[in-house]
């Protein structure tokens, strides 16, 4: 059997192929939390995976998004920002019950 230039069964490159990782073994992001309430605050350090929207983590801590400021280095940030890199979130409150 002959095989021409074009053939599929000649040489092949076996390097192996970049691993790809689902979303829930995507490496972690170290996510400092602060929940700032009336002259005291809590700081908890998280990990969560690269994505995590910012409403889940303010969950995760205890904290209902809806009735909450979230600033990252002084600026508001919008609840459905997706987390990608390692940062500090400052979390306010904006309402109590009672």
């Amino acid at each position: 059997m002959r095989m021409h230039r074009g053939s599929s069964k000649g040489a092949r490159d076996h390097r192996p192929a970049p691993e790809r990782l689902p979303l829930s073994a995507s490496p972690g992001v170290r996510v400092e939390v602060e929940v700032a309430r009336a002259g005291r605050s809590t700081v908890e350090e998280r990990v969560v995976p690269v994505g995590t929207l910012v409403k889940q983590l303010v969950r995760a801590v205890g904290e209902v998004p809806e009735g909450a400021a979230v600033l990252v280095e002084g600026v508001s940030v919008p609840l459905d920002s997706p987390i990608e890199r390692p940062l500090r979130l400052v979390i306010v409150p904006t309402f109590s019950g009672g």
